[in-house]
Order: C-alpha cells, then sequence, then structure tokens
C-alpha cells in the first residue's frame, strides 16, 4: 500500500513538471527581427543586408549591438522601444539591424567590442565614426538617460547625408 501510494506520488509529480515546462514554453512569444526594440520597425537580418539597403534607400544604416542576456542592453531596450520619436525615424528614415553578434567589419568596433554599442553607417557605406555618445571610454555606448542624444545623433545622421552626400 505505502508502495503504491511513493508511485503515485511520483508519478503526480512527473506530470505536474512536465506540465509546468509546457505551460512556461506556451507563454514565450515568437521571436521576431525587433528583439522587443520595436516591432513596427522594419528591421533587416545581416549587416550585409543593411549596408544594401542603405545604398539603395539613400538612408543611413543604424546598428544596435546588444546581448539578451545584459541588463544595461535590456534597460536601453525598453526605453527605446517605448520613445515615439525614436520609433517614429527609425520606421521613416533609417535602415534599422540590431545584432547580438559582431559583424566582420572591425569598423564597427573602433574602440573595442562592448554592449550596448551603437553606430551608424551612411549610404556611402561609410561607417561614421564621428556619431558618438557621451563617454570617452566607450564612445558608442548609451544608456537609458542619455536618450535625448541618441535622438539628437540620430538627426546629425540624417544631416549629414544632406550636407555631404
Amino acid at each position: 500500500m505505502l508502495h503504491s501510494a511513493l508511485a503515485l506520488c511520483l508519478l503526480f509529480i512527473t506530470v505536474s513538471s512536465s506540465l509546468a515546462l509546457v505551460i512556461r514554453k506556451e507563454k514565450r512569444p515568437p521571436q521576431t527581427l525587433s528583439r522587443g526594440w520595436g516591432d513596427d520597425i522594419t528591421w533587416v537580418q545581416t549587416y550585409e543586408e543593411g549596408l544594401f539597403h542603405a545604398q539603395k534607400s539613400n538612408k543611413p544604416l543604424m546598428v544596435i549591438h546588444h546581448l539578451e542576456d545584459c541588463q544595461y542592453c535590456q534597460a536601453l531596450k525598453k526605453v527605446f522601444a517605448q520613445n515615439e520619436e525614436i520609433q517614429d525615424m527609425a520606421q521613416n528614415n533609417f535602415i534599422m539591424l540590431n545584432l547580438m553578434h559582431e559583424t566582420t567589419d572591425k569598423n564597427l568596433s573602433p574602440d573595442g567590442q562592448y554592449v550596448p554599442r551603437i553606430m551608424f553607417v551612411d549610404p556611402s557605406l561609410t561607417v561614421r565614426a564621428d556619431i558618438t555618445g557621451r563617454y570617452s571610454n566607450r564612445l558608442y555606448t548609451y544608456e537609458p538617460q542619455d536618450l535625448p542624444i541618441l535622438i539628437e545623433n540620430m538627426k546629425r545622421a540624417l544631416r549629414l547625408i544632406q550636407s555631404e552626400l
């Protein structure tokens, strides 16, 4: 009797834990190219595709380097996705790419490979190393409180196209 009750308890625990795994998996939203940075933005999949579209459309490419398990990336992503001005500019005036890995173009990491890192590439395929954030040790990083700087840098990338190309 005790043996069968123990076997029944083990069966119940096994079924419960399996069911819990299935329920957890079903709640996870599907992964999109936006990765949470803005679902209304059209995102390209690769750096090469981004360069092609930047050149073809005469729009700057904005490259966001990030990692899913980086708390600083997650904080920036949250405010980036909620900011209407950034979302509007990104959707209408930029070719957008977010990467969770490094590219083969070393020009995209002139001061190191850290995250979050946001860089701009103009339609002539020139990496705009002159468009930087506020930190001298990590020139292309932005924190949530740096959104006004990022917005100004996005506007600057657009102005440079008009004046230099």
